[in-house]
């Protein structure tokens, strides 16, 4: 039986006024004329009889929803049934969604994202969110892809999923964007560790009636709004699918061995309070989170998503948890410090120079970033160096094979080389050529072979006649040991090669980009 309307005001309002009493501590004076004492202990016998009556009409209350209950759920097995549905893969963590975006109750199927790219990885450590919208002059996506992957050990790959929201409704982009991921990052693709995804035709509002506040413009507000539905989205996807969180954007580059550092900090603080980490002083950007806390953060963000950006309603989640508003904004700032832990150096730079917002240039850069190591030294045996690939400005080919620099050469066409010639034969056990660096992770050989010279033409005889199942003949008495694949050469040498006079690196194909050698390894 569901209690009457009058009832329950009645009940509710009596309970708020008698827990406002009763919440009230108050202190025994030292020295009082003996009319206050009298009334000081009858305001504790009335305390505590307030305490034992508030514990009564807890029970009552308790007793009366417990009767309403079953009403509840019978009026809402419907609809109930109805969200589970039209929503797969969200769960009762998510925000409700519907209040702060009314619009998707006519199509509440638009939270569900569509995947374009992806092996379905869960269960990871860490998922790193990449949104990505259009650009007026140039798209920053695929080198920032190809930073965060750089250098990364087979293990930190398979403990990681990089999940890129392409945050438009226009199919045409959309599809023309993951083609070029798919083109681009193939065999990161095939192994789950990139997926893609979009938004429904219905998740964004009409965003050309937002209220002008701050003193940004219509179009300001608009692409801020929409920023945040952008964050949350991806959020929302990305819960589910690893222990932690990291917001990035499609426009940094990552330092070499992000991975391990964003591991030993959390490590050291993951039992402690806090809100999220900073890995980037810039904006939203290096902020990791545990994905527990990340339906409350986008509860939030959908609440107040037309008001302010997210960097400043991160900002308001830090005040709400942390300050008393009888303290003054020091000790406020204090307290937010406490649920905020940055970490330094920064790992991710923000390098675009165009912003989504048309017509903003934005020459943003984090000062706790560093200098980034572009390439990696190893002491290589003596050799004389040619190529027929010409260098850019000092990045010359002996720069790099002496570990002092790294060669950067402009665009490659079939026929191009890289010769080592040794300055005597070597036993070579094994090479390894890494193109591209953290920075320019698109500079790389493609279609590219690395071949060796042996000192014996009998080995260069078998292989010939096709007695070493290693290594197939190339011309000029070259034998082919290994290629290119994803910019990196590495392998070992078969030990019936026996001793090589030279290695050489043969493009088979004109390339569309520059080449840059950041590593030069030569194993002996």
């Amino acid at each position: 039986m569901r209690p009457s309307k009058g009832i329950v005001v009645l009940f509710m309002g009596f309970l708020g006024c008698l827990l406002m009493l009763t919440s009230r501590q108050i202190a025994q004076p030292e020295n009082v004329p003996l009319q206050l004492s009298v009334v000081y202990e009858r305001l504790l016998q009335a305390e505590q009889r307030g305490e034992a009556l508030t514990h009564d009409l807890s029970k009552v209350l308790a007793q009366l929803r417990s009767r309403s209950a079953p009403l509840n759920l019978t009026c809402n097995q419907t609809t109930a049934r109805m969200d589970k549905r039209e929503l797969p893969g969200f769960n009762s963590s998510q925000p409700n969604a519907l209040l702060h975006l009314p619009h998707l109750k006519q199509h509440t199927d638009s939270l569900k994202p569509i995947i374009h790219l992806g092996q379905g990885r869960s269960g990871v450590p860490l998922v790193i969110g990449v949104p990505t919208v259009p650009r007026q002059k140039q798209s920053y996506l695929v080198n920032t892809l190809q930073s965060l992957l750089y250098d990364l050990s087979p293990a930190e790959r398979k403990d990681i999923v990089i999940v890129v929201f392409v945050a438009e409704t226009n199919a045409t982009f959309v599809n023309s964007l993951v083609q070029n991921v798919q083109n681009n990052l193939p065999d990161d693709v095939t192994s789950g560790i990139i997926e893609v995804i979009s938004p429904s035709l219905h998740y964004y509002p009409d965003l050309t009636d937002l209220k002008e506040t701050f003193g940004d413009s219509k179009e300001r507000v608009r692409w801020r709004t929409k920023q945040n539905l952008d964050y949350s989205f991806l959020m929302l996807y990305a819960q589910n699918k690893g222990n932690l969180y990291v917001q990035l954007e499609d426009d940094i580059i990552a330092k070499q061995g992000y991975i391990e550092e964003i591991k030993t900090f959390t490590q050291e603080v993951l039992s402690q309070e806090w809100l999220y980490l900073e890995f980037s002083q810039l904006g939203f950007i290096g902020k990791l989170f545990r994905s527990s806390d990340l339906p409350m953060i986008v509860e939030f963000i959908l609440m107040f998503h037309k008001v302010k950006p997210i960097d400043w309603l991160l900002d308001h989640i830090l005040w709400v948890k942390a300050c008393n508003p009888e303290k003054n904004s020091a000790h406020c700032n204090i307290e937010k410090a406490k649920l905020k832990r940055t970490y330094k150096p920064s790992l991710f730079q923000h390098v675009g120079l165009h912003s989504s917002l048309e017509g903003k240039m934005q020459n943003l850069k984090d000062k706790d970033f560093g200098k980034q190591v572009l390439f990696k030294s190893h002491h290589n045996p003596p050799a004389e160096l040619s190529s027929s690939l010409k260098h850019y400005q000092t990045h010359t080919l002996e720069g790099a094979y002496r570990g002092e620099d790294f060669f950067w050469g402009l665009t490659p066409k079939k026929g191009d080389y890289i010769v080592i010639t040794f300055s005597n034969p070597q036993t070579v056990k094994g090479f390894l050529f890494r193109s591209g660096n953290i920075e320019t992770n698109g500079d790389r050989f493609y279609n590219t072979t690395v071949e060796g010279l042996p000192v014996y033409s009998t080995v260069k005889e078998k292989v010939e006649r096709g007695e070493l199942p290693c290594c197939k003949p190339s011309a000029d008495g070259f034998v082919v040991i290994g290629s290119f694949k994803n910019g990196v050469a590495a392998g070992d040498i078969d030990e019936e090669l026996q001793q090589l006079s030279a290695i050489r690196l043969l493009v088979h194909s004109d390339s569309d980009v520059w080449v840059l050698l950041s590593e030069i390894l030569i194993k002996v």
